[in-house]
């Protein structure tokens, strides 16, 4: 290892984020320095496209395109991973661990997939992986969870946590748009990719909501336990009659604990207009944690960009330089130690309970209304309230939206499924979870 006055850091990745990050720590190097008592030094810097440098302060000799001119020097205190995407970067993350250097990485899908594993590793070997950029960017709750919450039981995560489609839909609420203009307006301003599959879908959330939730319950949810479903099928429509209702529309994580297992589950939701969440817009985030000593808490920030990612990343960064430094000095750190709980059940989503929103097209003559009914009634569904909202005297239809009491999921599609049957019905146009 290098001397104590100097930490030794690999970057991997020069791409936004990582140029950010290495401008970062180049720029404010000095007031680390003084702010730690020690140098934050980049050493090597790992990118296929090695003109990538040329818009960033650095020595262009610290660059190279083989990750083992990074990964097999001993020199090396700290890496930080900022590749993306599952591979190569879980095997090189597992190799800095395995070799006894703290890692810092911004990868939600590798924390998603093998973060159980990953902190087990470094435990092993006496160091770390800091993650607080791969799932709120800027919004600090990775910390909070492992450290000032763990005196709690944690019960329930409920989060904004994707820029790209909280932006989206607030366009959608504010403005009356269509998807597909809010959708251009995003790509426009940066926030959506070309390909915006990821996030419009629910992809990028769902990874997120597995690492909170594997992290507060001490357990391990895979992405692929996490009930998913995107934005694309909303309807400028669902926005005004939600605002009727007293509701906004949001993309919400949902994770609770209960004695029958782990409920995850990632889609739009009605949320009433007087939350918190509810009033989160554009590309800000939020997570509110629920545990049984604090309550409920909530964290807000900002989601995306690569300066507030490379404010989280950082700061990661000068935390593991504290324990590399206190390791060199020969004191031991004093982060808590990552303790794995036994293996939870991931409830279904047809067990889920809630309130639902429905609105589906109807022939406008009478006994249609007690037909729907029926079909509810037969499925132990409650209705709350029938309302009305538009009619096509053309082809003689009717809009009708439906608000239940609580009731089960699996009752719920059922009773879609046999109503979208009935003769009298056109059309089912969307259902909502109502989250309160």
């Amino acid at each position: 290892m290098a001397g104590q006055d100097q930490i030794q850091i690999a970057l991997l990745g020069l791409g936004v984020i990582g140029s950010g990050v290495a401008r970062t720590l180049v720029e404010k190097g000095p007031a680390y320095a003084e702010q730690l008592g020690f140098q934050l030094t980049l050493r090597h810097i790992l990118e296929r496209d090695l003109y990538k440098a040329d818009g960033v302060p650095v020595d262009r000799s610290l660059v190279s395109d083989d990750p083992h001119v990074a990964l097999d020097d001993e020199a090396v205190d700290i890496v930080i991973e900022l590749l993306g995407g599952e591979r190569p970067a879980y095997d090189f993350i597992k190799e800095a661990l395995c070799s006894g250097r703290y890692v810092v990485t911004a990868n939600k899908e590798v924390m998603a997939k093998h973060g159980h594993e990953l902190l087990a590793l470094a435990q092993e070997h006496g160091v770390d992986i800091l993650f607080e950029a791969s799932v709120g960017s800027g919004t600090p709750v990775i910390g909070p969870l492992r450290r000032d919450l763990s005196a709690n039981e944690i019960t329930s995560i409920r989060a904004i946590i994707n820029g790209t489609t909280n932006y989206i839909l607030t366009r959608m609420s504010k403005e009356g748009l269509d998807f597909q203009e809010a959708l251009r307006q995003a790509q426009a301003l940066g926030y959506a990719e070309a390909d915006p599959t990821n996030d419009v879908e629910g992809f990028d959330a769902a990874y997120k909501l597995a690492i909170l939730a594997s992290l507060a319950f001490h357990t391990h949810v895979h992405p692929d336990d996490v009930y998913r479903e995107g934005i694309t099928s909303l309807n400028t429509r669902d926005f005004r009659y939600a605002q009727d209702l007293g509701y906004a529309i949001k993309l919400l994580a949902v994770a609770r604990t209960g004695e029958d297992g782990v409920d995850a589950r990632v889609h739009p939701s009605f949320v009433p207009k007087e939350e918190l969440l509810a009033n989160v817009d554009g590309v800000l985030n939020a997570v509110q944690v629920e545990g049984d000593l604090l309550g409920r808490v909530l964290f807000q920030g900002p989601g995306a960009g690569p300066l507030p990612t490379a404010s989280a990343i950082v700061a990661d960064v000068m935390d593991a330089a504290h324990s590399v430094a206190a390791a060199k000095a020969g004191r031991k750190g004093d982060r808590l130690p990552w303790r794995a709980g036994r293996p939870l059940r991931t409830k279904p989503m047809a067990e889920l309970t809630t309130r639902y929103y429905l609105r589906m097209e109807v022939a406008d003559e009478p006994g249609v209304l007690a037909q729907i009914a029926r079909c509810f009634g037969d499925h132990g569904v409650s209705i709350a309230s029938v309302i009305q909202k538009e009619s096509d005297e053309v082809a003689q239809t009717a809009e009708l939206v439906i608000m239940t009491h609580v009731a089960r999921e699996e009752s719920v599609q059922k009773t879609i499924k046999e109503a979208g049957k009935l003769a009298v019905v056109s059309r089912i146009g969307n259902l909502l979870r109502v989250e309160s």
